[in-house]
């Protein structure tokens, strides 16, 4: 007799992470107040050990005040995870990440409008589930007579229970897409699905027996008995290895053996060990001989079965699937494993132990990258190369980076050309930076993005020098103020500005023209590369005063301004285009005026008549007298016109007396 294992049998992705987190909150709680809305699975035997350990069954929330409820792998309806929220219950969601995708494209096309469409049996639990996130307002079909009265519609949106096999599937899908105008049609059947009952078909094609293990209300182990007997007319369902026909079994030459997705390892083997007691070993050999065989530290390739956000699955055709944590997939710690990897994609692993303690095994794909990574650094750092580095964290002292999946440290003093106050705003980042310090053997990795700084900078300055031209007008910013003049950064290089060329008016300090931080355009008055000085000018740039004040001011014109320099012989009064006047000491006042001084005060603001613009001279005289003397010229004309008036009033009051 001879043995064959199916390729893909027994316990799915799905089944799995659902029996282990049921586990795993079991022993945290002691089994208080935990429950299982429905079975967790449909497999007998492991609900009963479930139950042995505290895992208690329920069919409604309402029945309980307090606990955890675990949500099976087939999901429920939205209305019910409402009522659990609203009840405080904690929820343990081991809904199947395949379901849960199927839930998704329900609501979403739902809420767009679409009639939805299950193939799948009513009664099933997960049909159940999916039909509670479209408001069991969805159309179930099971046959061809279902699908043929199928009315129609505008929009249909067509999914399916994911244990279907692709054959139904496809003969009811046919009949669907000719019953609205729009069908979006999604094959939702779980790939671990379409695996096991493709390999179920082929073996089934080459027995004279088929073994199909798995509960016996179990929907995906069922349809793996449909597709047996399609192809096989020997075929024999059981749970247990007690379940097994012995006698009639020993008839046949090729036996061939697979199990449903609720189907654990260890009833796999009963059943393995019973038959090879009747067969002298040769199935356990078969076993043997459809797995390879891993060792720790080995390097092996594998196709990635699912993708969740903290850990990927992969089958690397052992005995047990592996699995990647998030820790073993990079360094990084925001890195997300969907953003990496992919259902389907083939990657190579590292093997780091054979057990995590749940029959999974371990595998890694950082620390392949290790060695790799660290002989191209150590090239980097021997060839003085520019690699780029992730800010992790600030840490005491400087940065924690993380290069090529390996950490790194830049020091405080090694980040920037300039100062750095806070190395929390660096988190997050991407610096570009050079190799300073590396030893392979302590793993010690010191970097600097400061030295790449400065030579951008270095290369920066020596194409401005290249660029200079006196005459030219430039882009700058204000760094910093002197009493002699103001510092202005030029894209690399410092060029001052004098207090002379800052302003065409004298000013006592720069900081009254211009402030740090200031962007301003300035004129190339000179520079020596030598002796690293440019010299600047903001004047230069500016339209001259006295043009501005020709333009705007003639003789006559009433200005105001402010006093600025005090002489004996009068006052200097500056006017708003920036030009100096002189107001003559006989011009402050009608009154006699002995001294400015005792009159006028520096800063005073004072309002002048313009009296005489002398152009070639540059000279302008103003004068404080003539105002007050207009204004008593108004004042004597507007008296002189009030006695007219009365005058011309009384000869009228005369001349109406006569009359």
């Amino acid at each position: 007799m001879k043995v064959y294992i199916a390729e893909h049998a027994g316990y799915c992705f799905g089944v799995k992470r659902a029996v282990n987190t049921a586990e795993k909150i079991i022993k945290n709680s002691g089994g208080v107040n935990t429950y299982s809305l429905g079975p967790l699975v449909h497999n007998t035997q492991i609900v009963d050990k479930l139950n042995k350990d505290g895992l208690k069954v329920i069919d409604e929330v309402d029945s309980i005040e307090n606990g955890k409820v675990i949500i099976r792998s087939h999901g429920i309806p939205y209305k019910v995870e409402k009522k659990i929220e609203d009840l405080n219950l904690e929820l343990i969601d081991c809904t199947c990440p395949y379901v849960k995708s199927v839930h998704k494209k329900v609501e979403e096309y739902s809420d767009k409008g679409y009639k939805i469409v299950i193939i799948g049996d009513k009664n099933h639990p997960e049909v159940i589930g999916i039909n509670g996130w479209c408001n069991d307002d969805g159309i179930i079909i099971n046959n061809e007579e279902e699908a043929n009265n199928l009315s129609n519609y505008d929009k249909i949106c067509l999914v399916s229970q994911t244990t279907n096999t692709f054959e139904k599937f496809k003969k009811l899908s046919d009949i669907v897409v000719g019953k609205g105008e729009e069908v979006k049609m999604f094959n939702t059947i779980c790939n671990a699905t379409n695996t096991r009952q493709g390999a179920c078909k082929e073996l089934a094609k080459k027995v004279e027996a088929m073994i199909v293990i798995g509960g016996y209300h179990s929907s995906n182990t069922n349809k793996l008995v449909e597709i047996s007997k399609k192809y096989c007319n020997n075929v024999f369902h059981i749970e247990l290895s007690k379940d097994l026909p012995l006698q009639e079994l020993t008839k046949f030459n090729t036996i061939g053996i697979t199990a449903g997705a609720s189907t654990p390892d260890w009833i796999i083997k009963e059943v393995v060990n019973t038959m090879d007691n009747i067969n002298n070993n040769e199935i356990m050999e078969a076993i043997e001989n459809t797995l390879v065989k891993v060792r720790r530290g080995d390097v092996v390739k594998g196709k990635v079965i699912y993708v969740t956000e903290n850990e990927i699955m992969v089958n690397i055709n052992y005995k047990s699937d592996g699995i990647i944590t998030k820790e073993e997939l990079s360094n990084d710690p925001d890195i997300r494993p969907k953003d990496l990897i992919k259902e389907g994609d083939e990657i190579e692993v590292y093997v780091v132990r054979l057990d995590d303690g749940e029959g999974n095994v371990v595998l890694s794909t950082k620390r392949l990258e290790v060695i790799k990574n660290w002989e191209e650094l150590e090239k980097a750092y021997d060839n003085k190369e520019n690699i780029e580095c992730k800010v992790l964290s600030d840490v005491k002292g400087g940065l924690s980076v993380l290069i090529k999946n390996i950490n790194g440290f830049i020091p405080a003093s090694q980040i920037s050309v300039s100062y750095v106050d806070d190395l929390s705003a660096y988190k997050g980042k991407k610096l570009i930076a050079r190799i300073i310090d590396f030893d392979k053997n302590r793993r010690r990795i010191v970097l600097s993005s400061k030295v790449v700084e400065q030579e951008k900078l270095e290369k920066k300055r020596e194409k401005l020098w290249d660029s200079l031209e006196i005459g030219n007008i430039i882009d700058g910013k204000v760094e910093r103020l002197t009493d002699f003049g103001a510092f202005v950064d030029i894209g690399g290089l410092d060029g001052l500005i004098h207090i002379s060329d800052l302003s065409w008016y004298r000013i006592g300090h720069p900081s009254e023209v211009v402030a740090a931080g200031d962007k301003i355009q300035v004129q190339v008055l000179d520079f020596d590369k030598n002796r690293n000085r440019i010299s600047l000018g903001l004047k230069q740039i500016l339209p001259k005063p006295w043009d501005i004040f020709i333009d705007k001011r003639n003789v006559g014109d009433i200005v105001s301004g402010k006093v600025v320099n005090i002489l004996d012989f009068g006052a200097f009064i500056r006017l708003e285009e920036g030009v100096d006047g002189l107001v003559h000491v006989s011009q402050i006042s009608k009154d006699h005026v002995n001294r400015p001084s005792d009159r006028l005060e520096i800063g005073q603001e004072v309002t002048v008549k313009i009296i005489d613009i002398d152009e070639e001279g540059q000279r302008i005289s103003l004068s404080m007298r003539a105002i007050e003397e207009d204004r008593d010229e108004e004042e004597e004309k507007e008296k002189v016109e009030t006695f007219e008036n009365k005058d011309m009033d009384i000869k009228i009051e005369d001349i109406v007396k006569d009359n």
